[in-house]
């Protein structure tokens, strides 16, 4: 059956058209799953009985079930969710001062290959649809019974290799009849995708771009991230700019500093000259170890000095703050798991 939240409001009601139902039924329907949010069509009962039936005859709900939850001792809570079809996906809640973010995943498994990722090495089995995305929402708000003000494509996959429905995802939540959740609030990461990071300009969508740069020269990224042999360095930073210029929006550089690899002066000082004169922000990433990972994380007197000579030099720079390291919950511990 098809999952009904896979359907934005536009597609709802053209669906319905087809149906024979008359098109202000999926505006009732939208407002049941994302303002009610109801976890059945019986919950319904503005809709007849007779259409009631049909819908649960043609269509499923996607109600998540919470495999497993871990809290850490910073409040940060992990889910691992069945997607009801024998795997299983992780999702991560953070508590931040403006607010409660949920990090979603966009794939079950990824392709990218990224050393410093968890992710890595895991079979890809497929991508995650709109509904399924928009679900991990609506799962976790669901279990702590408050609403999620921001929302970030951080999770496991890289989302612009699953590029339609992500874009369908984020209409979803954004739009002010369901979950109402700003597009400023909605970062989405890419490992650098360049040909997508050019369609993503033309979505006018305002979110964030978030680019995982991790490295400043070719030889030292390629082999930190495999997607640069498709896109080095030198492509993405140019579709970085034309995105600036196409959407006049700020790009979040993603830095992720391992000792003795990429956080000494020399790759500050690279770092400068590559983003000198761009509308950007440095996302510095004390590195996680991970299982059978060769990295490590870099001094704390090195983070300081790495972000210090960027803020000296021009280039906005902040130190992430680390949340929910102690149960795996932190950035690029997250890997599939299956039942």
């Amino acid at each position: 059956m098809k999952n009904i939240k896979d359907y934005d409001l536009k597609d709802l009601e053209l669906e319905f058209e087809n149906m024979g139902e008359k098109k202000y039924r999926a505006g009732q329907i939208f407002h049941w799953l994302y303002v009610e949010k109801v976890k059945s069509f019986d919950e319904m009962t503005n809709l007849s009985i007779e259409l009631r039936e049909k819908l649960k005859k043609n269509y499923t709900m996607c109600n998540y079930n919470i495999l497993r939850k871990q809290e850490s001792s910073d409040g940060t809570k992990k889910y691992l969710f069945d997607v009801l079809d024998g795997n299983a996906i992780e999702t991560v809640l953070m508590q931040y001062h403006h607010g409660k973010t949920v990090c979603v995943s966009t794939q079950i498994g990824c392709k990218m290959g990224c050393k410093f990722c968890a992710s890595t090495g895991i079979q890809f089995i497929r991508n995650l649809s709109a509904g399924e995305i928009v679900e991990q929402i609506l799962a976790v708000e669901q279990d702590i019974g408050e609403n999620i003000s921001n929302i970030v494509y951080m999770g496991i996959g890289e989302p612009l290799d699953n590029y339609d429905n992500v874009i369908k995802s984020i209409r979803i939540m954004n739009n002010q009849k369901g979950l109402n959740i700003g597009a400023r609030h909605i970062s989405v990461s890419t490992s650098g995708l360049v040909p997508k990071i050019y369609d993503l300009a033309q979505e006018n969508i305002p979110c964030t771009l978030s680019i995982s740069l991790h490295a400043t020269t070719d030889e030292q990224r390629s082999k930190m991230m495999p997607v640069n042999n498709a896109y080095n360095i030198s492509q993405l930073l140019q579709a970085c700019k034309d995105y600036i210029k196409t959407t006049n929006r700020r790009i979040s550089f993603e830095y992720a500093l391992a000792k003795d690899n990429n956080d000494n002066l020399e790759d500050a000082k690279r770092l400068v000259k590559l983003l000198k004169g761009m509308l950007c922000h440095v996302n510095l990433i004390p590195i996680n170890k991970i299982e059978n990972g060769t990295f490590t994380k870099s001094t704390n007197e090195n983070i300081i000095k790495f972000r210090d000579y960027l803020n000296d030099n021009g280039i906005v720079a902040t130190i992430r703050r680390e949340l929910g390291s102690d149960i795996d919950a932190a950035c690029g511990q997250l890997r599939r798991k299956n039942l």
